[in-house]
């Protein structure tokens, strides 16, 4: 079946989740357009999951609705499933189930599915689907949940967390498997509290906090809040061009200690390299920081106002 023309991917109205003190999601209004990959980011314990397993009908809302493809995603729980490649944070235990046997077993139910397109996908991912599933590593479980979500071409990609377990190369994989089903058509929601991983894939973001949504943009509009950590370490007796790296567009919170500076780089690294182009640099760490940090940085709460007695 194809969607419905002009039926946007998923609309949500209020939707919410009430776990009580102020856990779980709270009044989300959202839509995703199709064929669109939408990045939904935010911290561990943001709310994240919450409104997966709410759209795919897992647990009833407090309030409020969400419907995919125009299907109430309570209602219609049943066919939103169908309709739907679904991969979860956590990937169910099959057991002794060969991978093989497990892609038969959930492929029956969805009323047969492409062999090909099964063996196509598990060689991308250097998947041995002949193998106990109980014998996979992580990183195997996470390939097959990969292979299970998309074997069977959806016309919607619901991800929780889908490169958690994966190698640098493999993640690459995902990334390229992602475009091309946005290509063929696909709309994907796609959950991650990693911002370089949004950044491979998204078209936009949508920030989550707390249980609130609390902003939607395009992707290039969040470039800004990109910022890194970085360590330099300056040879024996070289002068630090301190004043240079201070005044670089970008660095903030710079200290010295000895040889070595750190500093928290926003945006480009050109500035910083540019300030320190005629020294002589040793070592140069740079890590890109949790987005619990980001936004303790970004969306800061505001301070309540004392009352005047």
């Amino acid at each position: 079946m194809l969607p419905e023309m002009g039926t946007a991917p998923i609309r949500t109205s209020q939707l919410t989740k009430n776990y009580g003190a102020r856990r779980g999601l709270f009044d989300l209004d959202l839509q995703v357009s199709g064929q669109e990959v939408f990045g939904y980011l935010g911290p561990n314990g943001a709310g994240k999951t919450t409104t997966i397993r709410l759209l795919m009908g897992m647990i009833r809302p407090t309030s409020g609705s969400a419907h995919i493809f125009g299907m109430d995603c309570v209602r219609d729980s049943v066919e939103v499933k169908r309709r739907v490649g679904y991969l979860p944070g956590d990937v169910p235990q099959f057991g002794s189930l060969s991978g093989g046997e497990v892609v038969a077993y959930l492929g029956g139910m969805r009323g047969g599915v492409d062999t090909r397109r099964v063996h196509a996908l598990a060689e991308r991912f250097e998947l041995d689907l002949s193998r106990r599933f109980r014998e996979y590593s992580s990183g195997n479980k996470q390939k097959l949940a990969i292979v299970l979500a998309f074997m069977h071409r959806p016309d919607l990609l619901i991800l929780d967390e889908p490169t958690g377990g994966l190698d640098p190369l493999n993640q690459q994989e995902f990334y390229l498997l992602l475009r091309e089903a946005r290509d063929d058509g696909a709309t994907v929601f796609l959950s991650s509290h990693i911002l370089s991983e949004v950044e491979h894939v998204c078209d936009r973001v949508g920030i989550v906090r707390d249980g609130k949504l609390v902003r939607v943009a395009q992707l290039d509009e969040l470039r800004h809040i990109r910022v890194h950590n970085v360590e330099l370490e300056f040879a024996p007796g070289e002068t630090i061009p301190e004043q240079q790296i201070r005044d670089s567009d970008g660095v903030e919170s710079m200290t010295v200690s000895g040889q070595r500076v750190a500093c928290s780089v926003h945006g480009s690294f050109e500035p910083l390299l540019r300030a320190v182009s005629g020294s002589r640099v040793v070592d140069l760490v740079s890590t890109e920081p949790s987005l619990e940090e980001i936004f303790l940085s970004y969306f800061k709460e505001p301070k309540p106002k004392l009352l005047k007695s």
